[in-house]
């Protein structure tokens, strides 16, 4: 059983991955945007975010941490400087990965991870309209009768035909 044991090895050691994904989010940080295949894609996106959130939060220590996990100074500024203050009302879902198809050489499905871009609009709560005064008298509720249900007639056959004629309905 594999429990506790999230994310993918990528066929790589644990020191080897790390450094990868130090520098994927590093150069896609500064690029804000990169083509990986669709498993690192889906691995950076997580890391990726949790940047973007440290940026948001914008004190000392959210700097000190993304400054620990990122290699280049200049992306932790640009990070802190503009790419956070862009998704400030944005809870999550920064990036996007767009499939590309397969790559020639070893038929590895490939992804292009970008940032989103479009601004999020707040939606306006919608509440149930309330009917008023004037539209509750305009139109009066009237009481329906109810339906007969229609019977289809059934051939009768010649020595009951008298009799049922003779039998009182009971409704």
């Amino acid at each position: 059983m594999r429990h506790n044991k999230a994310g993918r090895r990528l066929g790589r050691t644990t020191s080897h991955r790390i450094a990868m994904f130090r520098n994927m989010v590093t150069s896609f940080l500064s690029h804000e945007k990169i083509t990986t295949t669709d498993a690192k894609a889906k691995e950076l996106r997580s890391i990726a975010e949790k940047m973007i959130t440290f940026g948001k939060k914008g004190d000392l220590h959210a700097m000190r941490l993304a400054a620990s996990y990122i290699r280049d100074k200049k992306v932790v500024t640009k990070l802190f400087a503009t790419i956070a203050p862009r998704y400030k009302e944005r809870n999550g879902g920064y990036t996007r990965i767009v499939k590309l198809g397969i790559r020639a050489g070893d038929n590895a499905p490939m992804s292009l991870i970008e940032l989103v871009e479009e601004q999020v609009e707040q939606k306006p709560e919608k509440k149930p309209a309330k009917k008023s005064a004037a539209t509750a008298a305009a139109k009066p509720k009237t009481p329906r009768a109810p339906r007969a249900k229609k019977v289809p007639e059934a051939p009768v056959p010649e020595g009951q035909a008298e009799s049922a004629v003779e039998a009182p309905e009971q409704a």
